[in-house]
């Protein structure tokens, strides 16, 4: 069955409410009223800020990231990022965002609420579930990485393991019959949890692009089940704006997946290439390519989508909930390049299956540059409109080379918060008028995003030219 993190109040004025998380999710705790848990906002908790603190959970995993609340937080009677009495200031200071991951029966103390921490780990399997350090990949804007990747210190040979898989696959292993018959080219690329690689069919010739994931954590059958699950809802999309997921299999602790070849690279290569921006004839072609994807993947029919209070049906629509320059692909259609969402659903199921070890949070971790607010106070069920507001973003990252937000002081993740996109026009004076009111409208969060769907956010820019 899968693990369980449960939060109880044991003091304060919600003795007794609980909340428990059994995938992988973020929370803030605060008096703030999209706060979840919410503590009360009245005269005893003023101590407690509006947000107060983060909660990432990959169950069994849960970490604690104080926003620099001017009170602290309290982890078994211990403030978290107080300096160790053997630690000099200097390697104090080090400790730039107060974190903590929490063990079973620990106790969060934030003015006179209590919370104790419960975990239910699956006995019938024994492993260590290991946060990974982050190593930023690409695409630095200041100290901030657009991208996020992870790779174990001592990560094992993924070639060594995937050219075993295609000797036993050219062998008649059933499991493998996804990648039988294919030879690795080269080496396209490192992400957050295996690699990718050029490969080519002996047969017909044809490239595909051989994704290799390796799970970072124990395995568990339910884990396994419910990544496959949100692979095979991956593999319905068929849209020329978005990349094919061909085929897939899991064998000896790996999946790996055939995807389409994207023989033009990413956004984010071509923005390098480019100078480190890219020209409006350029940028906003390719995002009402992307918006067409997002129209498309939102609105088709899945096979098996997770209800809110449980169990699996039939639904429509999935969401990105990581767009970004370098996961939006160019290839070539009919002699035309085209724009291509890469990844679509991929990293997020491996996530939510808790296959990742992976933290949003970490000292050494990406910031989340182009996440809207309401992806992260709700990160476990986030709706399309998450996605045409990383689309905007992105098209604001590509004509200025910065990120929306200001990103320069205190905790990033408070800065998605509270922080507002500033204006377009504020990078680049020269962004058209009419062009930088449609991007500003389309990165509105409060109350709620402007455009609800693709389908606006792309008929908006449409009626620019």
């Amino acid at each position: 069955m899968p693990q369980k993190v449960t939060l109880t109040i044991t003091q304060g004025k919600l003795p007794g409410r609980q909340y428990t998380f059994d995938s992988r999710t973020t929370c803030i705790i605060g008096r703030s009223e999209d706060c979840n848990p919410q503590l009360p906002d009245d005269e005893d908790h003023r101590t407690i800020s509006r947000y107060h603190c983060l909660l990432d959970i990959n169950p069994p995993a849960i970490r604690i990231r104080d926003f620099g609340s001017k009170n602290g937080t309290y982890v078994n009677d211990k403030k978290i990022g107080q300096r160790e009495a053997h630690q000099t200031p200097e390697e104090g200071a080090k400790v730039k965002f107060p974190e903590y991951d929490l063990q079973d029966n620990d106790e969060i103390k934030l003015s006179n609420t209590v919370f104790v921490v419960s975990i239910e780990t699956d006995l019938s399997s024994q492993g260590t579930f290991n946060f990974l350090p982050a190593i930023p990949n690409i695409n630095y804007q200041n100290q901030y990485p657009i991208a996020q990747a992870v790779q174990a210190p001592n990560s094992p040979n993924l070639l060594e393991y995937i050219k075993r898989l295609l000797g036993l696959a050219a062998g008649g292993d059933k499991k493998l019959l996804a990648i039988r018959d294919f030879n690795i080219i080269k080496l396209l690329g490192k992400g957050g949890f295996g690699e990718v690689y050029l490969a080519q069919h002996n047969q017909t010739g044809n490239f595909v692009a051989l994704k290799v994931m390796l799970p970072a954590v124990a395995t568990y059958d339910w884990a396994i089940q419910m990544f496959m699950r949100e692979t095979e809802n991956t593999k319905v999309l068929r849209h020329p704006n978005v990349v094919k997921l061909l085929d897939y299999g899991y064998s000896e602790n790996i999946f790996f997946f055939t995807i389409e070849y994207c023989e033009g690279g990413t956004v984010a290569d071509l923005m390098e290439k480019q100078g480190g921006r890219l020209s409006i004839d350029i940028a906003v072609p390719i995002i009402l390519e992307v918006l067409n994807g997002l129209e498309y993947a939102h609105n088709a029919e899945i096979p098996n989508v997770k209800l809110r209070k449980g169990g699996f049906a039939k639904g429509v629509g999935l969401v990105h909930r990581d767009l970004k320059p370098s996961n939006i692909f160019l290839g070539y259609v009919n002699g035309k390049i085209t724009a291509k969402i890469g990844d679509y659903g991929l990293a997020k199921a491996f996530d939510l299956a808790g296959l990742s070890g992976q933290t949003l949070t970490g000292n050494k971790a990406g910031t989340p540059v182009l996440m809207c607010r309401q992806q992260l106070l709700d990160y476990k069920y986030a709706k399309p409109e998450v996605d045409v507001w990383a689309a905007a973003a992105c098209l604001y990252y590509m004509l200025t080379g910065t990120f929306p937000r200001n990103f320069t002081t205190g905790d990033p993740f408070l800065a998605v918060l509270q922080n507002d996109p500033v204006p377009i026009r504020q990078r680049d004076a020269n962004i058209p008028k009419q062009l930088a009111e449609v991007i500003d409208l389309a990165l509105i969060e409060k109350p709620e995003i402007s455009f609800q769907s693709a389908a606006e956010f792309k008929q908006a820019l449409l009626n620019l030219f």
